[in-house]
């Protein structure tokens, strides 16, 4: 007998989100061990909030969220808060009721930057790391040196020269008329007004110029994990020191360790540059 396409929205449920989830979901492992994490940094977190006044976003709550944007790759904080709102997944992994209101997007991002500027997110990605020797989840030997370029959050009309005055908008506009035709520039002669540190980097020689950052990542190759992180400033020797100041700091035994680098393509290096890169990386001895 066919079924009526009829919604009938119930007064109560008597099926939690813990039902809901399938044991084998990978989410709950996960969970465990950031429920492990998080409460070892509650002494740091008391720290950083006041004794009295309104009660804030639980910062475990906050961290559960952001983990979650990583994983998913959310686009911003306002679809974080409207997936987290009706996507019974995520408020059983960020530990939300079902009768829970939704946070505002702006008291979420102000209490994310309490948490960053308190170093907590390096805190946790340190204290969860932790435990991937016991689980043996972490090896010791062979590692892979990775990077990208990070966009600056600064416009190209920023970039001007640092021996001139900033030039004043001109016909009642907020911003200035700059025309960069003709004109070379170099980040020893010019920087962004707006972000002093972003400095003009292109990937490649087909490639256009902008003002960005570098981000350098550490993956221990057996199991896929990032074992550490840096963000530097866009020079042309960026990628080989950050390599190998985080091969410097591989934890392990006496026994030999490996990394492996990239040929340059992504970074705009030399291969000469990136093979000796590579080499010097592969050379280390673990301490």
């Amino acid at each position: 007998m066919r079924g009526d396409d009829q919604q009938q929205s119930g007064v109560f449920s008597y099926i939690s989100a813990e039902q809901r989830v399938p044991q084998s979901h990978p989410l709950r492992g996960l969970r465990k061990m950031v429920d492990e994490a998080l409460k070892e940094l509650s002494p740091r977190f008391a720290k950083l909030y006041a004794k009295r006044g309104r009660p804030s976003i639980a910062p475990e709550k906050l961290l559960r969220a952001l983990l979650l944007q990583v994983l998913y790759t959310i686009r911003s904080e306002r679809q974080l808060m409207e997936q987290l709102d009706y996507n019974l997944l995520y408020r059983w992994f960020v530990g939300l009721n079902m009768d829970d209101p939704m946070w505002d997007v702006t008291v979420f991002t102000k209490n994310r930057e309490r948490l960053l500027k308190g170093n907590i997110a390096q805190a946790f990605f340190q204290t969860v790391l932790e435990q991937t020797p016991a689980q043996s989840l972490l090896s010791d030997e062979h590692f892979t040196v990775d990077g990208t370029l990070i966009e600056a959050w600064a416009g190209q009309k920023s970039f001007q020269r640092k021996d001139e005055p900033p030039k004043p908008p001109q016909d009642g506009g907020s911003n200035p008329t700059v025309n960069f035709h003709g004109e070379q520039r170099r980040n020893d002669t010019h920087r962004s007004t707006t972000d002093p540190e972003a400095m003009l980097y292109r990937k490649s020689s087909g490639s256009e110029s902008k003002l960005s950052y570098l981000g350098h990542v550490l993956m221990e190759n057996r199991n896929g994990l990032v074992v550490d992180t840096r963000l530097t400033r866009a020079t042309g020797t960026a990628e080989r020191e950050a390599a190998l100041d985080m091969a410097a700091r591989i934890p392990g035994s006496t026994r030999r360790v490996t990394a492996d680098a990239e040929s340059g393509a992504s970074y705009g290096l030399r291969p000469t540059a990136a093979f000796r890169a590579s080499m010097m990386c592969a050379t280390r001895i673990a301490p």
